[in-house]
C-alpha cells in the first residue's frame, strides 16, 4: 500500500492508560509519539483522535441523563488530547488541539481552514471533543473529521491485530481478513466501528486500516503504508 499524504490515527484512551497506577502510561505514549514523529518528519500530515474510555465511557453514566453522560465523555477526550499533545511536543513536534466547542484558551475552535493551515505548517493536529454533540461516538467523530479534512485513510490502532470473520476470543477457528469491504462489516455485524461511521465511510469512500497498537513499530509501519492487519475498503 502506498504511503498516504494525510492520514488520521485513532488511538484508544484505555490503551494509553496505566491500568495499575491510574493516569497514563508515559512509556506507551512516548513510544507512540516517537513513531508518529518519524512519519511527520518525512512529510506525512497526521491527525490524531483519542477515545476517552480511560476516564469515561457512555455506558458509565447509566444513572444520569444520556446527554450529560456523553458530554463528560467529550471532555475526557479533550483531557487525553491535551496530555498526549504535550508528550508529542516533548519529543520535538509542533501540535494543535482542535475542539468543536470552546474550552477556554486551552484548545483552538475547529475550522477546516485553521486545521489545514496547521497541517501545512507541519503540526500534528489533535481533534478532541468528538462531533460536539451527544449520541455520536468517537468512531463517528474520526470519520467525520477525516472526510472533512480530506484524509486519504484512517488508521485504527486497536488491541487486536485486524478484523476477523468472527470473535477470535470465542472461536479458535476465526479467520483474519487481509482486506474486506465496509459493506461486509455491516452485513456480518463485525464490531470494528459503529454503524453510523461505517455508512459515512461507505458513502465517502474512506479507507480504513486496523492493526495492533501493541505490536512493535505498528504505528510507524502503518504511517509508512505497511499494514500488518486488515485493510477495510469502501
Amino acid at each position: 500500500m502506498e504511503k498516504a499524504r494525510r492520514v488520521f490515527l485513532k488511538l484508544s484512551g484505555e490503551a494509553l492508560s496505566d491500568k495499575e497506577k491510574g493516569g497514563y502510561n508515559l512509556d506507551v505514549v512516548r513510544d507512540v509519539a516517537l513513531q508518529v514523529k518519524e512519519a511527520v518528519d518525512a512529510g506525512t500530515q497526521t491527525g490524531i483522535i483519542i477515545g476517552g474510555g480511560n476516564y469515561w465511557r457512555g455506558r458509565t453514566g447509566t444513572e444520569i441523563d444520556r446527554t450529560k453522560s456523553d458530554q463528560i465523555g467529550m471532555l475526557a477526550t479533550v483531557m487525553n488530547c491535551i496530555y498526549v499533545s504535550e508528550v508529542f511536543r516533548s519529543v520535538g513536534m509542533k501540535t494543535e488541539v482542535f475542539t468543536p466547542f470552546q474550552v477556554g484558551a486551552m484548545t483552538e475552535l475547529f475550522s477546516k481552514d485553521k486545521a489545514t493551515e496547521a497541517f501545512e505548517n507541519g503540526k500534528v493536529c489533535f481533534f478532541a471533543g468528538g462531533t460536539g454533540h451527544p449520541y455520536f461516538s468517537t468512531d463517528t467523530g474520526v470519520v467525520l473529521r477525516a472526510i472533512e479534512m480530506e484524509a486519504e485513510m484512517i488508521l485504527l490502532a486497536k488491541s487486536i491485530d485486524g478484523v476477523y470473520d468472527k470473535d477470535p476470543g470465542k472461536y479458535p477457528d476465526a479467520v483474519r481478513y487481509s482486506e474486506v469491504s465496509i459493506r461486509t462489516l455491516v452485513e456480518k455485524k463485525l464490531d470494528v466501528i459503529d454503524h453510523t461511521a461505517s455508512m459515512m465511510c461507505e458513502d465517502n469512500h474512506m479507507k480504513l486500516a486496523v492493526f495492533d497498537l501493541r505490536e512493535k513499530n505498528s504505528i510507524r509501519n502503518a504511517l509508512n503504508g505497511k499494514i500488518n492487519g486488515t485493510i477495510v475498503t469502501a
